[in-house]
């Protein structure tokens, strides 16, 4: 802000009548007073931006009342121009050594003294402009400290959610996430045609689960007086104590987008795993019942085999015991070997298709089985 309001102190009227002459054209807010504790006392009802402060005063000098005005944190800000009949180099640095900013000899020209008010006011611009450039800086800084501490946070969180295979732990770890942002949080996640819900405070209320199903058709973002929904396929999130300042608004906002977004992908991850294992639950229960039915089958054939065998050769001694004693000729051994021979073949022929059968199981149930491992993997 521009010089506008100063406070002359001398206790010589004469003095005073001198610096309200000079400053008379330059439209300033002055006032006088004669004392030191005069000028205390007005500094608070006026609150000058400049002192034009006489050192020689009785009672209390010039070097005490600026001291006493460096030493309020309330009126330190204020700039003191020491105006004195003296003007050693001693008497110069004992003035700026208790805090004023300026230093002026008397008798003074008009041009000296409107030079110098001139110039502070100025410097006045200029801290103006430095401070405010000094506060977006701090304000920059701290909004960059914030943004990096709430992307640690985010970080923080896909890390942990990788390695997540419970729904309710998904949504506990979001919601806890968002509270670390200061937010009161409500999250719904909907599976099949069930609903399920989580929030920072333990419970939904009704009103909040009622607000899922009126709002979920209101597009990807709605919000409202403090409240943001965030709606995806299968996650929901109704932050209902958003901040007020419009740059953490809107920067906590695009975190919340972010975060519901990477929920559903792991959501999605989770269920997909689930179903493959549902999957192969299904597949190593059907190969363990095609392994029991062929087991079965392969006895009941083994057995069945070894019973022919049997048979065949039991038949085979009788023949060879009864026919050469039965009278019979050439052609008649010859005819009744012949038809044993080839009912032993035949059942030679059977067994290789049961070899045949046992081969194909074999093949199917490696198949199964390295179905399964696939599955796995």
């Amino acid at each position: 802000m521009a010089l506008q309001r100063i406070l002359a102190v001398d206790d010589e009227p004469f003095n005073l009548e001198i610096i309200e002459e000079i400053l008379e054209d330059l439209n300033f807010d002055l006032l006088l007073a004669s004392s030191g504790p005069e000028c205390l006392d007005m500094i608070e009802s006026f609150d000058p931006q400049v002192i034009l402060l006489d050192v020689s005063m009785p009672k209390m000098n010039g070097y005490d009342v600026c001291r006493a005005i460096k030493a309020n944190p309330e009126t330190h800000h204020i700039v003191v121009m020491f105006v004195s009949a003296r003007g050693s180099v001693e008497e110069r640095m004992e003035g700026y050594s208790v805090g004023a900013e300026d230093y002026i000899v008397k008798p003074f020209g008009q041009g000296e003294l409107k030079t110098k008010l001139l110039n502070l006011s100025q410097m006045l611009l200029d801290k103006d402009i430095l401070e405010q450039q000094v506060e977006e800086a701090t304000s920059t800084a701290f909004d960059a400290m914030a943004t990096s501490s709430e992307m640690g946070q985010i970080v923080n969180y896909i890390e942990q959610i990788s390695l997540l295979d419970d729904i309710p732990t998904l949504a506990n770890a979001m919601t806890k996430c968002l509270s670390s942002f200061g937010l009161n949080s409500n999250v719904e996640i909907r599976i099949d045609e069930q609903r399920h819900h989580f929030a920072t405070t333990g419970l939904c209320s009704p009103i909040v689960i009622e607000l899922f199903d009126i709002l979920k058709s209101k597009g990807r973002l709605h919000e409202f007086t403090n409240r943001v929904l965030v709606n995806y396929d299968l996650v929901s999130v109704l932050i209902l104590n958003m901040p007020k300042d419009e740059s953490k608004h809107g920067r906590i906002r695009d975190h919340i987008c972010f975060l519901v977004s990477v929920t559903e992908q792991q959501l999605t991850a989770i269920l997909t795993r689930h179903e493959l294992a549902a999957q192969r639950q299904s597949l190593d229960k059907a190969q363990a019942m095609v392994n029991g039915k062929f087991t079965s089958l392969m006895g009941m054939l083994e057995t069945n085999r070894k019973q022919s065998e049997t048979v065949f050769r039991a038949l085979q001694e009788r023949f060879e015991t009864r026919i050469p004693s039965m009278g019979l000729d050439e052609d008649q051994e010859v005819f009744i070997f012949s038809n044993v021979d080839e009912a032993i073949q035949n059942s030679i022929a059977r067994e290789e298709a049961i070899d045949m059968i046992k081969s194909a199981f074999k093949e199917i149930e490696g198949d199964l089985a390295l179905l399964s491992e696939h599955e796995k993997g």
